[in-house]
């Protein structure tokens, strides 16, 4: 036998076993995800949903795709966590807060629009739309990353707390000094109501209250309550002037290195996830909201009529800061405030022709 026919049939013996390796490669993944959220089946509504999505992906691909969830910061910051998500070798997805995620999709700051929705009906249909995903879109190109829908951050509505006075109107704002996220855009919307602003980090916040460096502070009632800002402050008032959302993110150069059916595993099994985490998160913000009426002091529940009223001083601030300061472009602003509006009349008007009719 001459050697060029030995290397033939020892190449086409070896080709089964090449071809069997190719396929377990491309057929086995691991998807690791990353979030700030506590490991706990109870007190969030993000952790619960990731564990479901787990749940589905792994049945739905026999196991060839499986998913490591991290919570509690385990794999560092949000930032750090949202770089590694993009080169997606050792850490394919995570979870981002709204300041976080503009760090890296500097669209995403619109979110941060004060009064943008007046009930969870309408911000959950707004988040879960065909026009908002094609938004979203621009995340592939800007920061290599995948949008796959967005979770409520503590339940998206927030209620201040504060020590000086309850809050029932704009005014009572006047003179209160306020703990805010480092974002520009909440400092700009507390300057705009009468309050002073005091931008400070997380780890920073009850220290701040406790010694009289802040007056106040605002965050969705679920953190009020489990970090026990009722041992710190007096008065909370459930305002939802702004709505802290977490969008999740996957890295494309990874999702798009499986095979079709494992993308489309993955697809359809973060859209359940996403849709199961929005009824656990509104009986969780409604839950903490009543054990922060037995907590605090005195608790308000603002009427529509003076947030609307509030909105009215309030959004101007914020679009002028959004567009000259941090230099959005005022159509695109506005394109997303049309649809949020848009989105919320057509959810009221179509349940009343469904159900009211």
């Amino acid at each position: 036998m001459n050697t060029s026919k030995s290397i033939l049939i020892a190449a086409l013996a070896a080709l089964p076993l090449a071809i069997a390796s190719a396929n377990a490669q491309a057929q086995s993944n691991e998807m690791v995800i990353a979030t700030q959220l506590p490991e706990d089946m109870s007190n969030n509504a993000i952790y619960p949903a990731l564990v479901h999505f787990k749940n589905l992906v792994e049945a739905r691909t026999d196991g060839d795709l499986t998913v490591n969830i991290f919570g509690g910061g385990q794999l560092g910051s949000e930032v750090e966590n949202g770089s590694e998500v993009q080169g997606g070798r050792t850490l394919q997805s995570t979870i981002m807060s709204a300041g976080a995620m503009s760090s890296f999709y500097d669209d995403y700051q619109v979110v941060t629009a004060p009064f943008l929705f007046t009930n969870w009906r309408q911000a959950w249909t707004f988040f879960d739309s065909e026009w908002f995903a094609d938004f979203m879109s621009g995340t592939i190109e800007d920061a290599d990353m995948r949008y796959l829908g967005t979770f409520d951050d503590g339940g998206g509505f927030v209620a201040f707390t504060n020590n000086v006075r309850l809050i029932e109107t704009v005014e009572d704002l006047e003179g209160l000094n306020i703990r805010t996220e480092e974002n520009p855009a909440h400092v700009a919307i507390m300057q705009a109501l009468g309050a002073s602003a005091t931008p400070l980090p997380w780890g920073e916040l009850i220290t701040a209250l406790e010694t009289g460096l802040a007056d106040g502070q605002f965050n969705a009632p679920v953190l009020n309550t489990t970090f026990n800002f009722d041992a710190v402050t007096d008065y909370t008032t459930l305002t939802g002037h702004v709505y802290n959302s977490a969008p999740w993110m996957v890295s494309e150069s990874w999702y798009q290195s499986l095979p079709e059916e494992q993308q489309q595993v993955l697809i359809t099994s973060a859209r359940e996830a996403i849709q199961m985490s929005h009824g656990m998160s509104g009986a969780l913000a409604t839950a903490s909201w009543v054990e922060s009426c037995e907590r605090f002091e005195e608790c308000y529940l603002m009427p529509d009529e003076e947030r609307e009223r509030m909105a009215e001083i309030a959004r101007p601030a914020w679009q002028e800061w959004i567009v000259d300061d941090f230099g959005m472009d005022e159509t695109r602003v506005q394109g997303l405030l049309d649809e949020v509006e848009s989105v919320g009349q057509t959810v009221a008007e179509e349940d009343y022709r469904v159900y009211g009719q």
